[in-house]
């Protein structure tokens, strides 16, 4: 297989690490619009090669595409150069992953099936952690269902890894990124249906086992996805783990971002150093917030019945190391996996994560590259009666 990476910065010089190591992949063309990002990656790699491409130039981005089989781009904002990329492989008849991880590109991409199936292309949006991973733990826990109600995914943003590892994770275009997610509407289910909603609602989750907290949604693909693969009849969300003090001062961002106070590029800057002033207004809402509690870092949770009782599941992903807390390889890794699935997997059209992958492979290779990484799915009978 030969596979393009678009993007040299930390995720996309991950993904290409790792897809330089894998079986099956003869060639990779590392890309990129900066051509000394693209070489250092690239000669530190296997048949591995550089080359200059500018997502923007649709001439050159559909002649990069030209001699390859699969492109894995990790080249964001997805609101901007999604659907450009995706559409390119679909003119030249070329296979598709990326990281989207922006719940409305990921609409506009999965409109863009019916040309995918046409051309004859397969494309899976959102193949990192979450969405990806999160997806795929979440098609394990409601699987053990008959019938499904409640499916969140959620992950931990501060609450287990030290502060400085959190900041360095949103900072930059992940920070921007992240300030859009926490503004404005995003999308969840409700009722069965999806919805929009402001961010940072307080979400009370009670797993197997007793384990209790609160998460709080943020915009991410998850739902949109779910609501068509898993199709929960009740709530569907994309949670937060994160302490009281951040919630408060991530709320007032947002409230100063929905005022027009801020636009999400400025409040970003804010995140590390905080801006003093508005540390002091989050300081009352930091007593009234409930924290994550004893919830994993990493998970899913699906609420239903098994032959009319009621059951609870968790789906969570362990790791013995700091994969959780290292974006690059938490998101890149995941990436090349699928991508190195396509062949064996491949079906026209686009598709989620987990309409498509192998999860049980794609969490077997996870733990090869990173000893001691498992999936633990816990269950309980009885939650109505909690």
């Amino acid at each position: 297989m030969r596979v393009a990476v678009l993007g040299a910065g930390a995720m996309g010089a991950r993904a290409a690490r790792t897809l330089a190591g894998l079986h099956g992949v003869d060639s990779l063309i590392v890309a990129d619009r900066d051509p000394g990002a693209a070489v250092a990656v690239a000669a530190a790699l296997p048949c591995a090669t550089a080359q200059r491409v500018d997502v923007t130039n649709a001439v050159g981005l559909r002649a990069a595409f030209a001699d390859v089989d699969t492109v894995l781009t990790t080249v964001g904002p997805f609101y901007r150069f999604g659907t450009a990329v995706l559409r390119a492989a679909i003119d030249t008849g070329t296979d598709y992953v990326d990281i989207c991880d922006d719940w409305e590109p990921t609409l506009e991409l999965l409109e863009l099936d019916g040309a995918a199936r046409a051309a004859g292309v397969c494309a899976v949006i959102g193949a990192g952690a979450s969405p990806g991973l999160s997806t795929l733990l979440a098609s394990a826990a409601a699987a053990r269902l008959h019938r499904l109600r409640d499916l969140h995914t959620a992950w931990s943003v501060d609450t287990t890894a030290p502060r400085t590892a959190a900041d360095t994770a949103m900072a930059g275009a992940a920070g921007v990124h992240w300030m859009h997610q926490c503004s404005g509407e995003v999308a969840e289910v409700a009722g069965g249906a999806v919805v929009r909603r402001a961010p940072l609602r307080p979400v009370a989750l009670r797993l197997p086992g007793g384990r209790r907290g609160t998460g709080w949604t943020v915009g991410h693909p998850e739902p949109v996805t779910l609501h068509r693969t898993a199709a929960p009849s009740g709530e569907s969300a994309c949670l937060m783990l994160l302490r009281p003090g951040t919630v408060a001062y991530l709320d007032v961002l947002r409230r100063d971002i929905d005022a027009d106070r801020l636009t999400p590029d400025d409040a970003a800057a804010l995140l590390d150093p905080p801006s003093r002033w508005r540390a002091l207004r989050s300081v009352p809402g930091a007593f009234i917030r409930p924290g994550p509690g004893d919830l994993p870092a990493f998970f899913a949770a699906a609420d239903g019945t098994v032959d009319g009782r009621p059951v609870r599941v968790c789906a969570r992903l362990e790791t013995d190391g700091a994969l959780l807390h290292d974006m690059a390889a938490v998101t890149g890794v995941p990436a090349a996996l699928a991508t190195a699935q396509l062949p064996a997997v491949r079906r026209p059209g686009v598709h989620p994560p987990d309409a498509l992958l192998d999860g049980p492979r794609l969490f077997a290779d996870l733990a090869v590259a990173f000893p001691g990484t498992r999936v633990i799915i816990e269950e309980e009978v009885g939650w109505l009666t909690d």
